[in-house]
């Protein structure tokens, strides 16, 4: 019976629930015809108590209450208005306790039966809210000094019928039954907000994540401090820097290649590439500003996270620029051949002032604007493959710790002539910059 009667409870919350209702506002419609059931349960118990004892215009208290209830819920699933509903409830459950002791008697003959009027006060803290119930508290605080004012000056001997031991009976249902309720509704509402908080801490563990895999996300694509700023403002992200070493690496021949291996081989032999030069790129505090077909170009002094060891003019970033395309040299060697041909390098670095921002709102990119870039990317052209060219700004800047060959004239497209130097190793006793990071 009792599973019977949670199965067409469930079926009366589904109705009176709608799909756009809040979390807290299911819970309230739910606690408040749980309430409403309960009330009706013990109304039931009371009226047939009260028939068999022939106190049977008491006997009817608890009929109409009954009849109003049901009338009050038809109405409510009808209409869907849970304002209407909430108040016609919470003052049945205040005035019919109270209308049932008056037509009993006093508080003694009628075996305290106001008591059940406690659920209105009660019923509106969890169905309202603590400030909204403070009215149906003061009304039973009236309405409990009226009965004792109407007991102290109106009571009247005990009806012949009831004895006391049946009041005294009474007094124990009544306390038993009013006391059950409260604590089964209150224990009710503690479990379903513990679920309400547990699936709240679900969702905000999940938005958690959710925002580091993002935050990921970002930092993959943009500079720490330049993710901070966009999501700070919209506004245009735009800054000049007067000492930056930008540097080119593409691989040779690699639109020729291209066109005679599958594309799966392509890709994964970029990927295996790019990916490590990456690491470098942390490895040393480099910027990653993209690739671009099978060019990678990264730039060192734009967020200025280097301490300069070797260097008292700021040129910790251009120690680590030619470190790492060394490494790269290096790690290309290491690579079996892509069919018959082995992947070479021509890695072109300039240092100068470059414009840099944050370019579009889908796709975005963090880029750099300028001669210095524009040169890198000239210079990376004219070295031949296995080998970095620099140009005489960097040149001026490393050569007391790295060993150049030439100079040598370059006939640069938009540009002329411009001098340049082969990068050959580092001094006797110098080692490589860094690492400022490792990785993890």
């Amino acid at each position: 019976m009792i599973q019977r009667f949670r199965q067409r409870l469930n079926e009366l919350g589904a109705r009176a629930i709608l799909d756009t209702d809040s979390e807290q506002d299911r819970l309230r419609k739910t606690l408040l015809i749980f309430a409403s059931a309960l009330m009706g349960c013990g109304s039931v118990l009371w009226l047939v108590i009260y028939w068999a004892m022939g106190i049977k215009f008491s006997a009817t208290v608890p009929f109409i209450y009954i009849l109003a209830t049901a009338v009050s819920l038809a109405v409510y699933l009808w209409k869907l208005n849970f304002d209407v509903f909430r108040f016609i409830q919470i003052g049945l459950f205040l005035f019919v306790p109270f209308v049932m002791q008056w037509s009993i008697g006093s508080y003694v003959s009628s075996s305290g039966v106001m008591l059940w009027a406690l659920l209105a006060p009660i019923g509106a803290i969890l169905v309202y809210d603590a400030r909204q119930s403070i009215p149906w508290f003061v009304a039973y605080i009236v309405l409990a000094a009226v009965s004792g004012v109407f007991d102290y000056y109106l009571a009247s001997e005990l009806p012949k019928n009831v004895s006391m031991q049946t009041i005294a009976v009474f007094f124990t249902l009544n306390f038993v039954a009013m006391s059950s309720i409260i604590y089964v509704l209150v224990t009710y509402f503690m479990r379903q907000r513990e679920k309400l908080q547990a699936a709240l801490d679900n969702e905000h563990l999940l938005l958690m994540k959710e925002q580091a895999q993002s935050e990921r996300l970002l930092l993959n694509i943009l500079p720490g401090p330049i993710a901070e700023r966009l999501k700070a403002s919209r506004d245009t992200i735009a800054d000049g820097f007067a000492n930056v070493t930008v540097m080119f690496a593409d691989i040779k021949d690699f639109t020729h290649l291209s066109g005679h291996q599958p594309p799966i081989v392509i890709v994964e032999s970029l990927n295996r590439v790019f990916s490590h030069f990456d690491g470098l790129a942390e490895k040393y505090a480099l910027e990653k500003i993209k690739t671009i077909g099978d060019a990678y170009m990264v730039a060192g002094g734009l967020i200025g996270r280097h301490t300069d060891n070797t260097a008292n003019d700021g040129l910790a970033h251009t120690h680590a620029m030619l470190s790492m395309a060394l490494d790269m040299l290096d790690y290309m060697e290491t690579l079996p051949p892509v069919g018959d041909t082995r992947l070479k390098l021509h890695i072109g670095l300039c240092t100068g002032p470059v414009v840099a921002g944050v370019i579009g709102i889908k796709k975005f990119i963090y880029d750099l604007w300028g001669d210095t870039v524009n040169l890198a990317s000239r210079v990376t052209d004219k070295a031949a493959a296995g080998s970095v060219l620099v140009d005489a700004n960097t040149y001026q800047r490393m050569n007391a710790l790295y060993e150049f060959d030439g100079p040598v004239i370059l006939d640069v497209r938009g540009k002329g002539e411009v001098i340049a130097y082969k990068l050959l190793c580092r001094r006797s006793g110098v080692t490589a910059y860094g690492p400022v990071r490792e990785l993890n």
